[in-house]
């Protein structure tokens, strides 16, 4: 093993310039005007595979972004591992408040800024740098591997979840290793047993045929964008609960167990509100933070758009407004489920004057596994080798919609062992992964593998 991490560390210069490359790829994958580029960082990645010694390296195409696929099966009586994670990005809006121009990496007090570093460039690296580690010190690696990673997780994986159900049998495996999760805190490093799901939509609530004058028609018509606001205001009550009806129908009662282990990871509260910079805390009521955030279902609107949003102001009636929302969700519940009754109770409040469109835009089902497995344990025990810590295991309140297509299609246990940290500002600026965690984890996954093939 020595000789493995002697390997990593005399190529940390070139693991980060590397990495560096394929962070200045602008691989936006909901902006259409940056296809090319998207397309250019699952190149970059395809090129990267074989030079390491993986085999039958391909970019897949599927109905949007491709896939970039690659195996090494020579390790018969090994378990086969998939290595998922994706190469696209977020959108950088609000650009004005990076610190540095987010597609060119920088480097910070001790860890490194840009869009992609923590979500997942970064992550899926250090992947491929600990498997090429394993190549060049003993020739061979470990354990079967293969690779599946997207271009789409960040607009909604359309494509990804019938991919993997037409090419179950070339993705067939026993474990898959994600690494796209962060750590509960900077002291307590994780693995994550358990994700929510998610519902995305979007309300169109139109009114006049045309934009009015607010002194010509005010008082006398509702105005789309004040509908929206009722409408939103009868989302939730004062006490953070959702009133969709039928919204909490399936969703399965935390036990007492699960609040004791909850609570054993400590309170965040405090850290929380340092870090994003508010008063106070909010949600569900009866419920603590993290049972809030890892095992209650929750809704959220992330936009608002009609009306005059220039410089200056211009009496105006928007022909319509609207709201993009979204829905985490919990085992059991069901993205279209919850679609359509949102959809309904929209439409059911809606007030009089104006109508409401309902668009579905993605989803994902929400997963949790059994944690007494051989792939967690052995994860486990690289983390604690590595990091000198042995990690707790959490669940995560965001959502990785591909996983539970794994669990259900390829009958794999995911093994979701991620390097982030809470404050690395991942969908927002200033985007940053620690060094440390960057160049501990190709190690990590370097002893995990080699503890995958039995060592």
């Amino acid at each position: 093993m020595e000789q493995v991490f002697l390997y990593i560390r005399e190529n940390r210069e070139r693991h980060l310039a590397e990495l560096f490359e394929l962070l200045r790829i602008q691989s936006i994958s909901a902006d259409s005007t940056k296809n090319a580029e998207t397309r250019k960082a699952g190149e970059f990645i395809e090129r990267l595979m074989k030079r390491i010694g993986i085999e039958n390296v391909r970019l897949i195409e599927t109905g949007g972004h491709p896939v970039v696929y690659g195996d090494w099966l020579h390790a018969p009586g090994k378990p086969t591992v998939l290595v998922y994670g994706h190469y696209d990005v977020q959108p950088v809006d609000p650009l004005s408040e990076w610190e540095s121009p987010p597609f060119e990496p920088t480097i910070r007090d001790g860890a490194m800024y840009g869009r992609g570093t923590s979500d997942d460039k970064a992550q899926v690296m250090t992947h491929l740098y600990a498997l090429e580690a394993l190549m060049k010190v003993n020739g061979r690696l470990p354990c079967n591997i293969k690779f599946f990673l997207e271009g789409e997780e960040e607009s909604g994986s359309a494509h990804t979840a019938p991919f993997v159900v037409e090419n179950s049998d070339m993705l067939l495996c026993d474990a898959v290793a994600i690494s796209d999760t962060a750590w509960y805190s900077r002291q307590v490093p994780t693995i994550v047993y358990a994700l929510r799901g998610l519902s995305y939509m979007e309300f169109k609530v139109k009114g006049p045929v045309r934009d009015l004058h607010s002194g010509s028609y005010g008082g006398m018509i509702m105005n789309p964008l004040n509908a929206v606001g009722r409408i939103i205001s009868k989302l939730q009550d004062e006490d953070g609960h959702v009133l969709v009806p039928g919204f909490y129908d399936d969703v399965v009662p935390l036990t007492d167990e699960e609040r004791r282990e909850f609570a054993a990871v400590g309170d965040p509260d405090g850290e929380i509100m340092a870090d994003i910079r508010i008063p106070a805390m909010w949600g569900e009521k009866g419920y603590t933070t993290m049972e809030r955030n890892w095992g209650r279902p929750s809704l959220d609107v992330n936009g608002i758009f009609g009306g005059f949003q220039g410089e200056g102001g211009k009496t105006v009636i928007p022909s319509f407004g609207g709201f993009k929302l979204s829905t985490r969700l919990v085992p059991n519940q069901k993205p279209e489920k919850i679609f359509r009754l949102v959809a309904d109770y929209v439409r059911s409040i809606c007030p009089p004057g104006v109508s409401v469109e309902a668009k579905y835009h993605h989803g994902g089902e929400p997963v949790s596994v059994p944690t007494d497995n051989f792939f967690i344990e052995s994860a486990r025990g690289a983390f604690a080798e590595v990091f000198g810590k042995r990690p707790a295991l959490v669940r995560e309140g965001a959502s990785i919609p591909i996983t539970a297509t794994f669990v259900q299609v390829l009958k794999a246990a995911p093994v979701l062992i991620g390097y982030g940290l809470p404050d690395d500002h991942i969908h927002s600026p200033n985007e940053k992964m620690e060094l440390e965690n960057y160049y501990k984890g190709i190690e990590t996954n370097a002893v995990m593998y080699l503890k995958f093939g039995g060592r």
